[in-house]
């Protein structure tokens, strides 16, 4: 998630699940208000970072020894026992087996017990745990759901359509999984319409579910993220958050590396918000993948992207006053170029098309699509007869992060 100016210093949070992979003993924190809240291996703009930071803070989760998170690594069964033990106090449900796979001095063989007396865990055929084995995203949301008692108010069916994989749900999982989606617990990231159900479970996902659990207990606040699940959204007063003058937007250009234009045209451009832009409590103001609609315009002696509309994920416009700093790198064209070497990740504004064309003598490039989709046949003779011509070099990567030039509020709703 992208800073907004000093709203940073609480975004960076991120937290690592307290258990080690394989049977190495987990690091634990002694007490939450020890626990390490920042971590080397993710940034500030993950997406999992207020579930993560919460937990942490409550000593459910904790750092690696070396300072990493590793939210990508998967989860054990084992693992999750441990979890599920430290962030859910409940009484013994029922009495406990020995698992003939979990020895004695096996270093989650309590947690593993009290999770499975609890109800939140259960066995194999064979009186098999299968502690090391990754716990698939599917088991997870069954095993808070079983755990907390929750069952589905309706026809679990038609609750699982909200999911556009719901067809790959197993049949043991369905109706505690639309069990768990009315209590807002499932957390789907990038797409809340994609479950995952047998992809293996994340750390930073796990870490997601369980407070989302904890929330639906009513042991926790709300967090607002757009990937929470939500059946039937609540429509609060929209609160407004204003986005101060000077902050930077980060914005990026999925379809090409370079973009040139001349420096006396004008071509419409389109980019998109490259990350979460956030509060300091985390809250999610401008998610990233919004676009940004505006143009390339001439400006002293170079190009510069001014910012017109900002259209948030949820379809949401905004007015908006921001631009790029100037551009003024040039890149030279001369005759005999091969137009392959040019065009390669390359767009270019129509002016630029045209003098490519003119410059080369290459004529097929006037069918090529450019920016804004304008024609470049009637441009060709403005540069009829130049040996050379320089050309604005736009990195988008780099060159087009925009400063917003004056406050706007976005509402939050």
């Amino acid at each position: 998630m992208f800073n907004l100016n000093r709203w940073q210093s609480g975004t960076a949070a991120l937290m690592a699940l307290s258990i080690t992979t394989g049977t190495v003993a987990p690091f634990v924190v002694a007490a939450p208000s020890f626990a390490q809240t920042t971590f080397t291996d993710v940034s500030s703009n993950y997406w999992a970072t207020p579930f993560i930071r919460e937990l942490s803070q409550r000593g459910v989760i904790a750092g690696f020894p070396d300072g990493s998170f590793r939210p990508e690594e998967p989860v054990t069964r084992a693992q999750f026992a441990a979890m599920v033990n430290k962030a859910f106090q409940k009484a013994p449900q029922r009495q406990a087996i020995r698992f003939v796979d979990v020895p004695s001095n096996y270093w989650a063989s309590n947690a593993i017990q009290q999770a499975y007396t609890i109800g939140f865990l259960s066995g194999y055929p064979g009186n098999r745990f299968e502690p090391n084995q990754a716990i698939p995203r599917q088991q997870v949301l069954v095993a808070l759901a079983n755990g907390l008692d929750y069952a589905p108010t309706g026809n679990f069916e038609n609750t699982l359509q909200y999911f556009n994989d719901a067809f790959n749900i197993a049949g043991y999982a369905r109706s505690p999984i639309a069990a768990a989606t009315e209590q807002n617990i499932v957390v789907n990231y990038p797409n809340v319409r994609f479950l995952n159900p047998t992809a293996t479970a994340t750390r930073a996902q796990v870490a997601a579910f369980i407070y989302q659990a904890l929330v639906s207990n009513n042991q926790a606040s709300a967090i607002n993220s757009p990937y929470i699940v939500s059946l039937q959204p609540t429509t609060p007063t929209p609160v407004a958050v204003t986005i101060p003058q000077g902050t930077v937007i980060p914005v990026k250009y999925d379809k090409a590396e370079k973009i040139l234009v001349t420096k006396d045209e004008t071509v419409p451009l389109t980019l998109t918000i490259g990350q979460n832009v956030v509060t300091q409590e985390g809250t999610v103001v401008v998610p990233a993948g919004s676009q940004v609609v505006g143009e390339l315009k001439p400006a002293q002696g170079g190009s510069q992207f001014v910012a017109e509309k900002l259209v948030l994920t949820t379809g949401q416009e905004y007015n908006i006053s921001a631009a790029s700093e100037v551009i003024t790198k040039t890149e030279t064209v001369k005759k005999g170029t091969s137009t392959g070497t040019i065009l390669k990740n390359t767009v270019l504004g129509a002016g630029a098309a045209a003098a490519v064309s003119a410059v080369t003598g290459d004529r097929a490039i006037a069918t090529e699509e450019v920016l804004g989709g304008a024609a470049i046949g009637g441009l060709i003779g403005l540069f009829f007869g130049r040996n050379s011509v320089d050309l604005i070099a736009i990195d988008p990567d780099t060159d087009l992060q925009m400063t917003i030039n004056q406050n706007f509020q976005v509402s939050l709703r």
